[in-house]
């Protein structure tokens, strides 16, 4: 678990693992020096054999994340952000799915939205797994949501630094070339949705996603199909994120991931993107045509 000045949520966090109903069990939390409370509630668990944290100056969350996987020694591992939560039951589920499926090396499920004072946002269930889903957007994999056997660390290393907006995916798309992926239709966390998450930093996760596409030697030798939807995804993210919040650079990079591979084509969202700012204004000429009107009829 890292962990950076997240003393609001670090507790509910780590109380989401005390409390499922397996054992044995291991929390590690890196936190990168913080200057809030965390360490403060860190210290409140005394003792306890589940939990073992450092706190020290670091380089930034991939930096926390990979000394975290120096400290692991179980069999079943996964990366749970300070602010997110599992839901319960969920390690018993995950160390069943395991033992049920011996070739598969990662497992992921549902999440739920929540806010800041976790009240429920959004619950949908993802598609299911293949790398043509990933890569067309139609499935992802949540990072609280998702568990792997440690042995793909050894396979695959550990989180890229020169992708920090991007790691968790990389790791899984290594893992995935590398293992049997499998996608449970169970919701597995609550993902927390507030101001200061990395999320909100759209531009910055497109450039590393776009990077983590172009740097993969994996994705170079995969088959045609497999290298037309990568290369459409680095469109395909533009729009999901939109840092701009220009509907025309929208429907553009629509079109360019239909042209890079034909299953990303989608007519009517480059129909209705392209139109949106004509709408807009016919919808503000109206607006005003209304206000001028409404006011002529008062006097």
């Amino acid at each position: 678990m890292p962990s950076y000045n997240q003393g609001r949520f670090i507790r509910h966090t780590i109380d989401s693992i005390l409390q499922q109903d397996y054992r044995p069990l291991k929390i590690h939390v890196v936190d990168g020096a913080s200057s809030d409370n965390t360490v403060n509630v860190l210290k409140s668990y005394g003792e306890i054999p589940e939990l073992e944290w450092i706190s020290e100056p670091d380089k930034g969350v991939v930096d926390a994340v990979n000394k975290g996987f120096d400290r692991l020694e179980g069999d079943i591992c996964g990366i749970q952000s300070s602010d997110d939560l599992y839901l319960p039951g969920v390690i018993q589920r995950i160390v069943d799915q395991f033992h049920e499926f011996p070739k598969t090396g990662l497992i992921y499920g549902d999440t739920v939205k929540v806010d800041a004072e976790g009240n429920e946002l959004l619950r949908y269930q993802i598609g299911p797994w293949s790398f043509k889903n990933i890569f067309l957007m139609k499935t992802w994999i949540p990072q609280p949501s998702t568990f792997f056997r440690r042995e793909m660390l050894v396979t695959c290393g550990g989180w890229d630094d020169r992708i920090p907006y991007a790691p968790d995916t990389d790791l899984w798309l290594r893992m995935a070339f590398r293992t049997d992926v499998k996608k449970i239709d169970h919701y597995l966390s609550s993902r927390r949705m507030h101001d200061a998450q990395r999320d909100t930093q759209a531009a910055k996760i497109i450039r590393d996603y776009s990077r983590m596409i172009d740097q993969s030697s994996d994705i170079a030798s995969a088959s045609a199909n497999i290298r037309s939807a990568a290369e459409a995804s680095k469109h395909l993210i533009w729009q999901r994120y939109n840092p701009t919040g220009s509907d025309m650079r929208v429907a553009w990079h629509l079109m360019r991931a239909g042209m890079a591979c034909p299953a990303a084509w989608n007519t009517k969202g480059i129909v209705r993107n392209a139109l949106l700012p004509i709408r807009r204004q016919l919808s503000r000429v109206k607006q005003a045509l209304f206000a001028t009107k409404s006011t002529k009829a008062g006097h």
